[in-house]
Formats: C-alpha cells, sequence, structure tokens
C-alpha cells in the first residue's frame, strides 16, 4: 500500500530536538486547516461532517474540532463517550456488534444509532421501545454493504467478499427498515471522489423506493478531502444532488482528511551495525508504534530523507523479528543519536500504539506552526504499562 501523504509543510522548520524521543508532534495550525476545508464542504453542500474518533481521537484538540465540524463518529461505548464529553455537536455510533448491557449507556449518549444488521435490530428491539419510553432520543440506523468494492487492500475494503461489515445490500427488504431512521455505507480507504460516485451507483437502484422514509443517509469514511488533489467541487456537487433527490440529510465521516500531514513521529537511533546491509536499531517500534507499516503493509515517508546514498534498515527495539520499518536515507547517515521523523502520522499511528513487549509508548506534544508554541499533552510511563497488566 502507498501511502497518499507525507507532505512535511510546516515540519520541515521543526528541530526535532525540542521533544523527547520517541514522541508524537501534532501541529494544530494544519489541523485547523483541514478542518476548514471540512467545514467549507459542509457549508457548501448542506451536509453534515462528523470526525471519525477511530482515526484521530486527540481529545485535547476536541474543542477545536466542534468548532468546526457537527460532531463525532464513534465505534463503540468508549468513543461514544469521548465524543459526548470531550468533543460536541452530533454523536453518530456505529458497532458490528452491540452488547446488550452496553446498550442502554449508548443509547443514552448518541444521536445515531447505527447497527450492522438488520437481525440485531429486531433483536434489541423491545430494550429499544423501552429506552425511548424512558425517554432516551436516538435514530436507529442500518450499515448497509454495497457489494461494491473499491479498496485497493483487501484487509482494509470494508465492501471485500465476505465482508463482516455491513449488511449486504442485495439482501435488503422493506420489512428491514421498519423503524429505521436512516442508512450507512463505508466502502473507501484514503480515496479521492470518483470511487464514491461509483459505490452510490452501485446502492441507489436499492433505496431508491425508500427514499419517503429515510432521514439521513451516511456516506462513512475514506474521503481524502484534504489531499491538495482532491476533487472538491465535485464532491460538493454530488452531496447537494443526494440531498435534493433523496429529502435526506446527507453526512460525511472523515477521520483522516481531519489530520492529514498534521503530525509526525520522532525517534532516534540506538545502536548501528552490518548484517549484509546497514542495521540501525531505533526507539520507534513499527510493531508498537505504526502497526499498520506491517499491517498494510507501507512505507511511510520520512522527513527531509536523502534521494541517494546507502540505505539504512530501520527496526524497532522489540524482540520481534518482524519489527522493521524499512529501509531509508537518513538526512545525517545514521549514526547513533540522530533524530529523524516520519510523516503523517497523527492519524491511526497514535491511535493503534501499544505496550507490547514493554515498549515505551512515545509523548505526544501540540505544537502550533503558527505561533511556534509547543506543549506536552501526554507522556507515558511504567505505570500506563503496568496498569493494563494483571
Amino acid at each position: 500500500m502507498e501511502t497518499k501523504a507525507g507532505d512535511p509543510g510546516a515540519f520541515a522548520r521543526f528541530d526535532l530536538t525540542r521533544v523527547p524521543s520517541p514522541a508524537f508532534v501534532v501541529d494544530a495550525a494544519k489541523v485547523r486547516a483541514n478542518l476548514a476545508v471540512l467545514r467549507g464542504i459542509g457549508d457548501a453542500s448542506g451536509a453534515k461532517v462528523l470526525a471519525a474518533l477511530k482515526a484521530f481521537s486527540m481529545w485535547s484538540l476536541g474543542p477545536t474540532v466542534a468548532d468546526y465540524l457537527d460532531g463525532v463518529c464513534a465505534s463503540g461505548l468508549f468513543e461514544a463517550r469521548l465524543g459526548r464529553e470531550e468533543y460536541g455537536g452530533e454523536v453518530a455510533t456505529y458497532c458490528a456488534g452491540y452488547k446488550e448491557a452496553d446498550l442502554p449507556e449508548i443509547a443514552r449518549l448518541s444521536d445515531h444509532l447505527i447497527f450492522n444488521s438488520p437481525f440485531q435490530i429486531a433483536r434489541f428491539r423491545p430494550l429499544l421501545d423501552q429506552l425511548r419510553s424512558d425517554g432516551v432520543t436516538f435514530d436507529i440506523g442500518l450499515r448497509l454493504n454495497p457489494e461494491h468494492s473499491e479498496g485497493e487492500v483487501a484487509k482494509y475494503d470494508p465492501a471485500a467478499p465476505c465482508s463482516r461489515l455491513g449488511f449486504p445490500v442485495s439482501q435488503l427488504r422493506p420489512e428491514h427498515l421498519a423503524g429505521v431512521s436512516g442508512v450507512h455505507m463505508h466502502t473507501l480507504c484514503e480515496q479521492d471522489f470518483p470511487p464514491l460516485a461509483r459505490t452510490w451507483a452501485a446502492v441507489r437502484p436499492a433505496l431508491v423506493a425508500h427514499y419517503g422514509q429515510l432521514k439521513w443517509i451516511n456516506f462513512g469514511g475514506g474521503h481524502h478531502v484534504t489531499r491538495a488533489d482532491y476533487q472538491i467541487d465535485d464532491l460538493v456537487a454530488f452531496l447537494r444532488g443526494v440531498r435534493e433527490e433523496t429529502g435526506c440529510d446527507v453526512m460525511i465521516e472523515p477521520g483522516e482528511a481531519v489530520a492529514l500531514d498534521a503530525g509526525i513521529l520522532v525517534g532516534e537511533i540506538l545502536d548501528r551495525f552490518d548484517n549484509g546491509m546497514p542495521i540501525a536499531i531505533t526507539d520507534i517500534s513499527a510493531t508498537c508504534h505504526m502497526p499498520d507499516v506491517i499491517e498494510a503493509p507501507y512505507r511511510p515517508a520520512m522527513l527531509n530523507e536523502l534521494a541517494d546514498g546507502a540505505a539504512v534498515r530501520l527496526g524497532g527495539p522489540s524482540c520481534l523479528a518482524g519489527d522493521v520499518i524499512g529501509d531509508y536515507r537518513l538526512p545525517g547517515g545514521g549514526p547513533v543519536g540522530e533524530r529523524f521523523a516520519f510523516l503523517d502520522q497523527a492519524h491511526y499511528s497514535m491511535v493503534k500504539t501499544n505496550s507490547f513487549n514493554g515498549v515505551p509508548l512515545p509523548a505526544i506534544w501540540l505544537w502550533d506552526s503558527d505561533t511556534d508554541a509547543l506543549r506536552e499533552i501526554r507522556s507515558f510511563g511504567y505505570a500506563d504499562f503496568k496498569a493494563r497488566l494483571s
């Protein structure tokens, strides 16, 4: 998988020694710029724009997000609670499978409660009716699987064959939408506008007959709208057209787009030797700090990487043999003590970190490239590692 971001922006002038290593550094000014683009799309199209917490949930920026967007989308109880407590606006919650014990609290936190299949809705109908009788207000939604694949990588493709995500649109019957206020779909991953248009073309025939009973249509996430080459005018026209045709409110749930090119992960070379090629051990672990490097897999862009010269294989400090980030031509050649940074690490990397093998978690720092203000948001130590164990 090839990353579609990696513009250093203001980080080209950031001194990497200003923060400890390892550390995530997020540029608040770049986040605001991304949010302004998203707000512009919402204003021009009339669509609601919700931030996907699964991609970027740096809640210290929750008030900033709330200044621009209409709310957040959550993937379960904890994200829904975080959205309600720290952000503002609407909370749309979708989970592939809800637990009955969690559902009352999720319903109280959520404006939209989106189910993965009509069978869960039917199973929980008595509970949902009771909650509404008790004064809890929420819309019920159904996630559809368009059975139209646009993903480049199967494991990141929600519409891949035999996917567990969403009810197959070919199986949709009128009774499945009884009591359902809206539908949700998500087929994209780091993509531009044409895949969205093709997705709607695949789903639309199954929904035409139901326009009158639906209040909203949610097109999910994966829209790389803050990328410089994204077709924003086409998206705005599309969202307007769907609203006019269907009479429904329309929503999108960008996640990466909120923090695209807004963060780096700073690391340091710990050791250097040769084993068939130059090897460097770093305090950044692919396994613990950038798991998508292995899972996707993809090669993260490096700040100021050289175009020529000998490549050095960078690997993490864990005992996992596959904890390898990739081969890089470091700006300083890669001696012990050299600082370096990977670009575009604010989204997903930050929310997917783990402390396998006792590898320390990166600190989180907030920088504002407009003012040069820099402050630590959170650091992690032994107590954080121990607290997750028994």
